[in-house]
């Protein structure tokens, strides 16, 4: 049985103060839960800190970035090697990185196979716009990303992947899938995983499900049978709203 991942995005949210705040109640109100992966996604200013804080508990921290070249002269950056030494995941593809800063399925898949090397985990986002879902391309840009996206990699890479679906016309909106429109494209990830690698690396993958996800709605959409967690950005950033998904 595949175990639930729930991942929290802080996003370009909070500094050191703010940051230790939000562990004090959050780590208490999940203290006990053990059937869940819990996943904080902070900005990598916090790395540092976040880690001291979450050692010895149950939650992981996540990178929300690395850059697609091992290192070099790429000021501001911040490589695969650097954040290994804090976090446990890292963030690759998200929606507001292709859009806003060009990232393209190549960059990525460089980034996907970078982090790898490092024996980073990877939270792999894929999804599309409005206008694609209009168009009925949904199906087309999801695979394409992911065939791309994941070039070279292989089933035993296929582990330390997990897939999050972020249509990206419901993130930061208020919209959402319906369970049945989230459930029918990670039907068909779980299918597209198979056809590329094996039945069994596709049972066993988590694929989760993002986009204006809250208290409210989580529970609805993760009974779904092959949406396994979520990564919700702004409900995370409260730690009760945050602790409410976790255990809905």
């Amino acid at each position: 049985m595949r175990k639930k991942f729930i991942a929290g995005n802080w996003k370009m949210h909070k500094n050191k103060t703010d940051a230790l705040l939000y562990l004090k109640d959050f780590k208490l109100n999940v203290k006990n839960v053990t059937d869940t992966e819990i996943v904080l996604c902070v900005p990598s200013t916090l790395l540092s800190v976040v880690n001291e804080k979450v050692k010895d508990s149950n939650i992981n921290l996540a990178a929300q970035n690395i850059h697609h070249e091992e290192s070099g002269a790429f000021t501001g950056e911040i490589c695969a090697k650097m954040v290994k030494d804090f976090v446990n995941y890292v963030v690759i593809g998200h929606s507001e990185r292709r859009k806003y800063f060009n990232e393209t399925n190549q960059i990525l898949n460089k980034k996907v196979n970078l982090a790898l090397k490092q024996s980073l985990k990877i939270i792999f986002c894929v999804g599309e716009t409005l206008e694609q879902r209009d168009k009925n391309e949904t199906k087309s840009i999801i695979e394409t990303q992911i065939r791309e996206g994941l070039a070279k990699t292989t089933v035993s890479d296929l582990i330390n992947i997990v897939i999050a679906y972020e249509p990206v016309w419901a993130i930061g909106t208020g919209q959402t899938a319906s369970p049945e429109q989230a459930q029918e494209i990670h039907g068909f990830i779980r299918q597209l995983i198979a056809d590329l690698y094996n039945n069994e690396s596709a049972n066993n993958l988590r694929i989760i499900y993002g986009g204006s996800v809250n208290p409210k709605n989580a529970a609805e959409i993760i009974s779904q049978p092959d949406i396994d967690g979520c990564l919700p950005g702004g409900a995370s950033l409260d730690p009760e709203s945050f602790a409410k998904i976790i255990k809905a």
